[in-house]
């Protein structure tokens, strides 16, 4: 990940080993986690020949994997699902080299920067000097929004004022995340011949997205008691907007950190303009929780949808077994195969977050001074208390779910965490993937199954609700025990006064 040193930052370093294994397998994934600061380490051409590239590929690998399933559920009779490398260079070509073009264009008219040159020394109002560095920024941020990957330039990321300059470049950034992930449902819909299809899993993604929104805008708006309690005003007033500020850019104030928050979590994105890990307990729960559904609410380009289809089969299956009927879903047979596959898929991530969060808590050795088990024979240096657990669990749960973004106060940039994230990333995106492809070809060889009296419908307002039931079913007997003991306990020690 350090083959070039042209037009190199100020003070970078050469990646150790471990840190360029987590780099390469975090941006092949389509996750983009980084432990590192990708403005003062990468050069210029690391940044556009290794990085964007990889953006540009794992987000056509995305889509042509959707693709191949909803062919195995609009085809029968047949034992191809198509072609990976066709398809895969049509989405780059047709899909998100144009959009990223014109995208690109319109951020550098906003104000983020697009260039060669060297870094630029200012000095500030208090008389120090400050490195700001330049760089071809804007043609890699619009595919790090269109093409789910996260991955900012900067830092800060999306809360930097070259990354996102105005209101404009926000809420574009947020319908880049959503465009292609959303638009695929109606594919899968016109695929096999029944509109209605598409939009019943539109709506529940829609639905889950929408009450996410309003838990986390709640949450950060009503602000943290122990803070009142301090003299500090939450109120909102003429003079300031209150509710819970700390992580959060003025310039977009709560309702767009919640709102981007929501957006990046449910999207597979991993972009951030404020920082996940100041929010309110309640408020980082739910960008939390959005990324263990396994990225189903909208999800990242192509992921979201075939992760959706995955939950429709086992939702469908829960169906069958309440009307006594083998489960169909748009025509096809939904049988033992394809459930153990789904499950398969399921567990994958879900063993990932647990069992890394797990050793990263308990194993008796110190991981580079963050959570120091007793025994160890380092002092604790960081939050050994709930919050310190939810920091562990979303590393783990962003590298599983190919999300990318951070409970920022964990030090993630030692030879542990850089390993076990690396091969969290692996299994997780594979293990899914595998299953998926699995199911496509299985379903593309079956004979399409005439709708009777006795058949679930899977294009209603019924269905819509298992199917959002079956998600929040699944998430909550997964991840509720280890969630009471992260954020769900510091929310209640928040409302008793004692965080710490």
């Amino acid at each position: 990940m350090h083959f070039s040193t042209a037009q190199a930052p100020t003070g970078a370093t050469a990646m150790t080993p471990d840190l360029a294994f987590n780099t390469a397998v975090s941006f092949m994934t389509n996750t983009n986690w980084q432990a590192y600061s990708p403005d003062t380490t990468m050069s210029y051409l690391t940044q556009m020949a290794a990085l964007a590239v990889q953006n540009f590929v794992s987000a056509a690998v995305g889509i042509a994997i959707a693709v191949a399933l909803i062919r195995g559920f609009a085809r029968h009779t047949t034992k191809t699902i198509g072609n990976f490398w066709a398809d895969v260079v049509r989405c780059i070509v047709y899909i998100l080299l144009p959009i990223c073009v014109l995208t690109t264009i319109f951020f550098v008219s906003q104000g983020c920067i697009q260039n060669f040159k060297a870094p630029v020394t200012a000095q500030t109002l208090e008389g120090a000097q400050q490195v700001i560095e330049q760089g071809p920024l804007a043609s890699q941020l619009s595919i790090k929004m269109l093409g789910t990957n996260g991955g900012g330039y900067f830092n800060a990321n999306s809360a930097h004022p070259y990354e996102n300059p105005t209101p404009a470049s926000n809420m574009l950034q947020m319908f880049l995340i959503f465009s292609l992930g959303a638009g695929l449902t109606y594919m899968f819909g016109k695929a096999v011949g029944d509109t209605k299809q598409g939009w019943a899993v539109f709506a529940a993604m829609s639905a889950l997205f929408f009450a996410g929104v309003l838990v986390c805008y709640w949450a950060e708006q009503r602000g943290n008691p122990m803070v009142t309690q301090m003299g500090v005003a939450q109120a909102y007033n003429a003079s300031q907007p209150g509710g819970n500020m700390e992580g959060k850019e003025v310039r977009f104030g709560i309702a767009q950190s919640t709102l981007f928050a929501t957006v990046t979590t449910d999207a597979s994105c991993g972009a951030v303009n404020g920082m996940h890990d100041s929010f309110t307990p309640l408020g980082g729960l739910v960008p939390l929780f959005n990324i263990q559904t396994d990225e189903v609410i909208f999800g990242g380009v192509g992921a979201g949808l075939y992760s959706m289809l995955l939950y429709a089969v086992i939702a469908v299956f829960i169906g069958g077994l309440m009307v006594g009927r083998t489960p169909e879903y748009v025509g096809k047979k939904i049988e033992q195969k394809e459930v153990k596959m789904a499950i398969i898929a399921v567990l994958a991530t879900s063993l990932c977050i647990l069992v890394f969060t797990a050793l990263s808590s308990a194993a008796p050795f110190a991981k580079g001074g963050y959570w120091n088990a007793p025994g160890s024979g380092t002092a604790n240096t960081n939050n050994n208390v709930a919050h310190g657990l939810s920091e562990i669990m979303y590393a783990y749960s962003s590298g599983a779910g190919n999300n990318g973004s951070a409970f920022a106060g964990i030090n993630a940039n030692t030879p542990w965490y850089n390993l076990t994230l690396g091969i969290d990333m692996l299994i997780a995106r594979f293990f899914f993937i595998i299953p998926a492809l699995a199911i496509a070809g299985s379903l593309a060889s079956k004979k399409l199954v005439p709708v009777t009296n006795g058949t679930l419908p899977t294009n209603g307002p019924l269905f819509v609700v298992l199917l959002i039931g079956t998600v929040i079913i699944v998430g909550a007997l997964t991840y509720f025990p280890v969630l009471s003991l992260g954020p769900i306990v510091e929310h209640f020690q928040m409302l008793n006064g004692k965080l710490f």
